[in-house]
């Protein structure tokens, strides 16, 4: 385990970029979920020089406490949701139906303000490291680790700097592998566990692929 707390994501991102050096070889790409997993990722693409790009993910938030996901959608129609949860806090078909209306229209505005018409890259047989700035309940991620099947990913790593233990072992069922740094079991949000966790914003997402994607971009 890693010693805690993480600068930023900057340096969360050049942490993870070290223990995954020596596993990834291309083909291969560094995929971030917007918006707070994009400077980690950029920070891992630069580093082992791989391209990086974005998988728009939206979580599904309890009505009334949308900071607690009951579910999440992806690019590529994709749609997980804890089942048991919503049954639990009575949470209706008509509710449910319209927290994922909601969140569609933000998935396709913010597809939209990153990827524009850019297709995805080439997935076919490539790894995929999929980054996130930390997991909390896991339902984000596990939707975007669906998302990369559907779109023919050949191998998949999570890639993540903190996350909550229950997570981990769920994600550990999705995906090909999982990269974590710390697994604290006191974890009740990700943003405790940085001493600077401003939120990302749409123009540093955009800034940060921009970046990638200069030709002579330094690396390494």
């Amino acid at each position: 385990m890693t010693e805690l707390p993480f600068q930023d994501r900057h340096d969360a991102g050049e942490r993870l970029a070290s223990h995954l050096s020596g596993r990834v070889t291309p083909p291969a790409v560094v995929l971030g979920l917007p918006r707070g997993g994009v400077p980690v990722a950029a920070e891992i693409a630069r580093r082992l020089d791989l391209p990086l790009d974005v998988l728009v993910v939206r979580k599904l938030g309890v009505p009334g406490h949308e900071e607690f996901a009951m579910g999440a959608i992806a690019s590529g129609g994709v749609t997980v949701v804890d089942e048991d949860l919503v049954t639990r806090l009575g949470i209706g078909p008509r509710a449910l139906d319209a927290v994922i209306e909601r969140e569609r229209a933000e998935l396709a505005r913010r597809e939209q303000a990153y990827r524009g018409d850019r297709a995805y890259p080439d997935l076919a047989a490539a790894t995929v490291v999929l980054v996130d700035d930390g997991i909390a309940t896991g339902a984000t991620m596990r939707a975007a680790v669906q998302a990369l099947r559907r779109l023919g990913a050949g191998r998949c790593i999570v890639a993540v700097p903190v996350a909550a233990p229950d997570s981990l072992t769920l994600l550990r069922d999705e995906a090909d592998e999982v990269v974590c740094l710390a697994a604290p079991e006191r974890f009740s949000s990700v943003g405790q566990w940085y001493r600077h966790f401003d939120q990302t914003s749409d123009a540093e997402v955009r800034q940060c692929l921009a970046d990638a994607a200069a030709p002579g971009t330094p690396r390494g």
